[in-house]
């Protein structure tokens, strides 16, 4: 048995696990059910390298008139809101009109929008809300609070540094739908990244003011195949188009899915490294379940349970953080504490976007669906069809097209861990250009940085987890800064 198969197996154990304890469904659970879905012998997800359609972009045909849209999409204040100077919009962008394809987008201007660029955001899962994680607990200008009904001010808003655009994708993701039942049993990869790429240019009529704005995308977790795969669309269809349709200019992505097999290494060695398993578990793992010579099913089997034994009663997506053990709302706002994550944000978030008056302000749930929105969509990851097993090769084509690329890292994240990810660069085979330094926030480590020569940054942030803005918002605001930037963030080089 090739070590290939090692690993399905080992990966089906360790992610399947995690599942199982967890008491609410978060992006970093649908990730590992995805991936044991993913890794059944005869799953039909096609694993293959990531390719974007090959016809050209017919302009005629897929963007649609957009006149007076904009304004009808303003939101003049969210339900229990603070006080803002900016502007925000919501509402769908159809991104195909036979099938009924509808994508919600919500976008929040930054104070000095003219001089700012445009920077898309995506959640991965697949199948979770860009809306329930980067825009109400991560990067975005509000936090809801302990009774589900007001808001507070993250004042570590990404949009101080860019005009940022959340989108629910694909459909069916969120609130945004489809009207054809078959889209949700056969969504993918390739069809995530064509429907994006025609969101955008629907988009981009419908603010022409941000049409020549230098435009990045980021994202975290499963948004690691999604972020370099809309890039590789969009390249492809300038190219086809021979003009710039839209002015992609760099990349950015976290605690992301890179390569399953150096992911999947990096996670034993995460836990070994930080205690959580013993270094003898983490050698007879590596001896019974990845190696050809050794391997033994049963074996296999014993080890990685003896391991998951030892990391229950854990937050897997912060492994120092406390676990939510009161979830219930309060019939008054808890005191927000501007550094502090309330580890209980789900169900406030949960509570606060079922709200009629709250989908009625963001223009969301138009179709007025029976059953309760939730952050992550079952149906989706359950049929996923396309989900390639690297892409390296997208992240390379990205750096060969003159598009900068940076990699972060919470480094207390036990999900998709900073030891997967150096690995998963390594596997890269780049040359360093300024090796490991410290990066510096407040007078203090913000975390470590390392660039490769051809355009790569790496960099961790310390003491985050899977959601990095969530956990360490001054220092993700700062590392977010300096790569819209084009420079790296003080320290010692």
């Amino acid at each position: 048995m090739g070590e290939i198969t090692f690993f399905f197996l080992l990966f089906t154990l360790f992610l399947s696990h995690f599942v199982a304890l967890s008491l609410a469904k978060r992006q970093g659970d649908v990730l590992g059910n995805f991936y044991k879905a993913k890794q059944k012998k005869y799953s039909s997800i096609d694993k293959r390298y990531f390719k974007a359609a090959l016809e050209n972009v017919e302009l005629d045909k897929v963007i649609l008139p957009q006149e007076g849209l904009k304004e009808k999409d303003w939101i003049k204040k969210l339900p229990g809101q603070p006080p803002v100077k900016f502007q925000q919009y919501g509402g769908y962008v159809t991104v195909n009109e036979s099938a009924g394809r509808a994508l919600y987008y919500y976008f929040t201007e930054a104070e000095n929008s003219k001089s700012l660029p445009l920077l898309l955001w995506l959640n991965g899962g697949p199948g979770c809300s860009s809306i329930a994680y980067g825009a109400m607990e991560e990067l975005g200008p509000f936090r809801v609070n302990s009774d589900g009904k007001t808001l507070h001010r993250n004042h570590y808003a990404w949009n101080l540094a860019a005009n940022v655009l959340f989108l629910e994708s694909p459909a069916g993701v969120g609130f945004s739908y489809t009207n054809t039942s078959s889209d949700l049993r056969s969504p993918g990869d390739e069809t995530t990244a064509n429907d994006n790429v025609v969101f955008l240019l629907n988009w981009l009529e419908r603010f022409p003011e941000y049409k020549n704005r230098d435009f990045y995308i980021s994202g975290e977790s499963y948004a690691g195949h999604y972020v370099p795969q809309l890039a590789h669309a969009i390249l492809h269809h300038n190219k086809l188009a021979n003009m710039t349709l839209i002015n992609l200019k760099g990349i950015i992505i976290g605690n992301a899915v890179i390569n399953d097999w150096t992911d999947t290494l990096g996670n034993w060695e995460y836990f070994a490294s930080h205690a959580l398993i013993s270094d003898e578990n983490f050698l007879d793992i590596k001896k019974y379940c990845f190696s050809d010579y050794n391997y033994s099913k049963s074996k296999c089997d014993r080890v990685v349970e003896l391991a998951n034994n030892n990391t229950d009663n854990l937050d897997i997506y912060n492994i120092y953080f406390p676990l939510c053990h009161d979830g219930n709302l309060t019939k008054y706002p808890k005191t927000p504490s501007p550094l502090q994550f309330d580890p209980c944000s789900d169900n406030y978030v949960h509570a606060y976007l079922n709200r009629r008056d709250v989908q009625n302000a963001l223009h969301a749930n138009v179709t007025n669906i029976e059953y309760a929105w939730e952050s992550c969509s079952d149906p989706l990851f359950y049929n996923w069809k396309g989900s390639p097993v690297t892409i390296i090769p997208l992240l390379k084509e990205s750096l060969a097209n003159g598009v900068r690329v940076w990699i972060f890292s919470g480094d207390t994240d036990g999900r998709v861990p900073v030891t997967s990810t150096k690995r998963s660069i390594q596997a890269m085979n780049l040359t360093v250009d300024k090796p490991w330094r410290s990066w510096l926030h407040g007078g203090e480590v913000g975390g470590y940085v390392e660039t490769y020569k051809g355009g790569l940054t790496f960099a961790t942030v310390r003491g985050a987890g899977h959601e990095v803005p969530s956990y360490q918002p001054a220092r993700a605001l700062s590392l977010i800064s300096h790569f819209l930037s084009g420079t790296l963030p003080p320290g010692y080089y």
